[in-house]
């Protein structure tokens, strides 16, 4: 529930973009300043996120950060209309939000590899990846009917307060007094790097397998920040009649068996005897490679129906990518698995700003939207190579004794 809210706040800007760009005179560099800005945020608190949780516990993180980034959501609209300049005012809380959801999926990652068993980590990280795509079919669906209806406005009250809503009924009825509230001495105890830990950080980020999940995962988040930023905008121009509900929605209806799908195929897979390895790169086949053909065809078709299909199965294959890099990080490096997710979200969440940006550069200049979709194809393959050559699921964490 709360990736799906996540999800839910993070997706309201793009939804509203073309809106807030007309009502404000905003065009698509400064657009594009007002999206990217949250990545800035993003890529800041990956690491130190991860590193957190992996030494206080994760719920305690998540819950902490998406009260403040429930509230940042809910005032936005206020924020930007009683100011000179809205597009400064917006793009600061985007890069407020981004520095507080930043901590969301390193958290998510140390939670998993100390309570979730191996053999079912992909199918856990599929169902709780399915909330990316909720939430994202949430918005889509209701912000679509609430834009139309009653402004901009009013799909970013909605996914504040319900965000607020969540938090408070999990830390009243679900989380116990020890789960809910960080104190200064866990921040002392998480942000401390003493050198007697047990995790050999030299001669972790020596290893080429630990590269490869970084540099895949550098990947596929940049590229799906960049289409999660820009394919609603591209589908309201390129199809100006089409209903918004329908571009927003579908793509993501279709995602969440698709997740849920490779995460089971991923668990069976492992337990019938093919190696972990082998499994973890088919995965990846799909979701950065096979995803990557759907994009290419999205870029030069002029048929809403055909756009609406080559959207729907490319965003349904890139679920995959959760039964691949998401629980290869914790393959290599469960005793901190919540960092090195960190560190490669934080790549990721950098190529993510300049992409974005980038993207609305060329479509400003160019005047099309094929550039954006070759330069994410052109990213996820060059992600996938590395991936392909140098990936292990052997752990690098711990020092091997070979006899």
């Amino acid at each position: 529930m709360g990736t799906c809210l996540l999800y839910c706040a993070r997706a309201s800007m793009p939804i509203c973009a073309v809106s807030m760009s007309g009502f404000f005179g905003w065009d698509k560099r400064q657009s594009g300043l007002a999206l990217g800005s949250f990545f800035w945020g993003y890529c800041v608190t990956q690491v130190a996120g991860g590193h957190l949780s992996d030494k206080v516990g994760g719920e305690k993180v998540i819950l902490l950060s998406a009260l403040s980034w429930g509230f940042i959501t809910a005032v936005t609209p206020l924020a930007a209309h009683v100011t000179r300049d809205p597009l400064l005012l917006v793009s600061l809380l985007r890069f407020l939000m981004g520095l507080l959801q930043g901590v969301h999926f390193p958290a998510l990652a140390s939670l998993f590899s100390q309570r979730v068993r191996e053999n079912e980590r992909a199918f856990t990280c599929s169902v709780v990846g399915c909330g990316s795509q909720l939430g994202t079919l949430l918005i889509g669906g209701v912000g679509s009917v609430l834009l139309e209806w009653y402004g901009w406005e009013s799909v970013f009250y909605f996914a504040g307060f319900l965000t607020l809503s969540w938090g408070y009924g999990l830390s009243t009825y679900v989380l116990k007094k020890s789960e809910k509230i960080l104190t200064f001495e866990d921040l002392g105890k998480g942000f401390s790097l003493s050198s007697q830990t047990s995790v050999p950080w030299r001669r972790l980020f020596r290893k080429a397998p630990v590269w490869a999940v970084i540099i895949a995962q550098l990947s596929v988040a940049s590229t799906a920040f960049t289409l999660f930023s820009w394919v609603p905008t591209f589908f309201k121009e390129r199809f100006p009649d089409a209903k918004g509900w329908v571009f927003n929605v579908v793509p993501w209806l279709v995602a969440i068996p698709s997740a849920v799908f490779s995460g089971l195929l991923s668990d069976y897979l492992i337990t019938q005897g093919y190696k972990t390895i082998w499994v973890r790169k088919l995965m990846q086949v799909m979701g950065m490679g096979v995803s990557s053909l759907f994009i290419l065809c999205l870029a030069h078709t002029n048929s809403y129906a055909q756009a609406i299909v080559f959207a729907s199965v490319s965003v349904g294959l890139q679920t995959f990518n959760h039964s691949g890099i998401t629980v290869n990080v914790q393959d290599l490096a469960p005793s901190c698995a919540g960092f090195l997710f960190g560190v490669a979200n934080t790549g990721g969440a950098l190529l993510g700003v300049i992409w974005v940006y980038l993207s609305g550069y060329l479509i400003e200049t160019t005047g099309s939207w094929s550039p954006m979709f070759h330069l994410v194809v052109v990213v996820n393959v060059l992600g996938l190579f590395v991936f392909l050559e140098f990936a292990k699921s052997e752990r690098m964490d711990v020092e091997m004794i070979h006899i």
